[in-house]
């Protein structure tokens, strides 16, 4: 299998990120990998989509950190790839991490990967649905009953009502974002100064307002779904509880959180039904689920982080279990060609 892995920015990529250990699990089964940051891709005067991509050597690594060592080394070069000649390409880039400093880098991603779809690639996720997903309103297409009350506006009045009638503690954070920036927590009880929190969201866009969880307080449980169900190795679901510290709302892995075992409870498998329909219908391979409680907090389609953590909190080889359901898809589209869509094999 010929398989490349789209992210931000290869220089920018560590050993301990989901996407390194995918591209090693898929070297060590054998297959091609290439690693291509969304600013290396482009299209030709001949109408093929290209992309400057770097290729690990051909020999057998024993570690991530000599892995990712030789793609990032300056003296490997890159090689141009035409991605037609892929079979399968894996989308890992996030957009909220380009939107400030490389504003024309968030949709670039998705844009070539609906052209290479197109070519005959398989693509994960799927991109064209990837596009809808640019921004946390793709969470609201998710049934009511297992998402928190929210409200998603640029106006301080009815933000300043939603938050007292929330009994005064509420979430706060931007529209477009991810890894716990720009999250606020108020509780009307402590006097923080909610106008200059709007202030400060509103300056970039939208500001989503969500209801505040008691179970929160425990930290969000990271839930990995994988073609619409949870992603299961020697009867161990890839999911773990990410601890805040101290009062900080985010209990994300980047601003200080910590990864601890979790017992998946049927509220958790419940959350994973009720997405799961929309997950399949839109093509998501591979997805992370944010939840709290019975309620799905965030659905992370881009590049959901933290199967590392699950790996180890549980010895399990997640990574590979990913790649090995890359392989089977192969399989299928080997065999019906171009009469199934790309949103489709995604999640078969």
């Amino acid at each position: 299998m010929k398989i490349g892995f789209v992210v931000n920015d290869v220089a920018t990529e560590q050993a301990g990120y989901t996407t390194i250990r995918l591209a090693l699990a898929a070297k060590k089964r054998r297959h091609d990998v290439w690693i291509v940051g969304v600013g290396d891709l482009g299209h030709s005067a001949s109408g093929e989509v290209m992309a400057r991509a770097r290729r690990p050597l051909d020999k057998s690594y024993r570690s991530l950190n000599s892995f990712l060592d030789d793609v990032q080394s300056p003296g490997l070069d890159s090689e141009l790839v035409s991605l037609s000649d892929l079979d399968v390409l894996m989308l890992r880039n996030d957009p909220a991490a380009d939107a400030i400093d490389r504003p024309w880098a968030q949709a670039s991603g998705v844009l070539f990967g609906q052209l290479a779809a197109a070519s005959g690639v398989i693509v994960v996720n799927d991109p064209v649905h990837l596009a809808d997903a640019i921004n946390k309103t793709y969470f609201q297409h998710f049934p009511e009953e297992v998402r928190p009350r929210t409200l998603i506006s640029r106006s301080g009045d009815d933000i300043r009502d939603f938050v007292s009638e929330l009994g005064g503690k509420a979430v706060l954070k931007p529209l477009q974002g991810s890894g716990g920036q720009g999250v606020f927590m108020v509780d009307g009880k402590k006097g923080q100064n909610l106008n200059q929190i709007i202030e400060t969201i509103t300056r970039d866009g939208y500001v989503v307002t969500q209801e505040y969880l008691r179970e929160a307080e425990k930290g969000d449980v990271r839930l990995f779904v994988m073609n619409g169900v949870p992603l299961e190795v020697d009867s161990k679901i890839a999911a773990f509880r990410r601890i805040n510290q101290g009062d900080d709302v985010r209990s994300n892995m980047h601003v200080g959180g910590t990864a601890e075992k979790v017992k998946v409870t049927s509220e958790m498998l419940e959350v994973v039904r009720m997405a799961r329909p929309k997950l399949i219908q839109d093509g998501m391979f591979l997805v992370g689920l944010d939840i709290v409680g019975d309620k799905l907090m965030e659905a992370n389609v881009f590049s959901p982080g933290g199967l590392g953590s699950a790996s180890t909190l549980y010895e399990v080889d997640f990574a590979t279990a990913v790649i090995e359901a890359l392989e089977q898809k192969l399989v299928i589209a080997s065999g019906y060609g171009r009469a199934l869509p790309n949103v489709t094999l995604a999640t078969m």
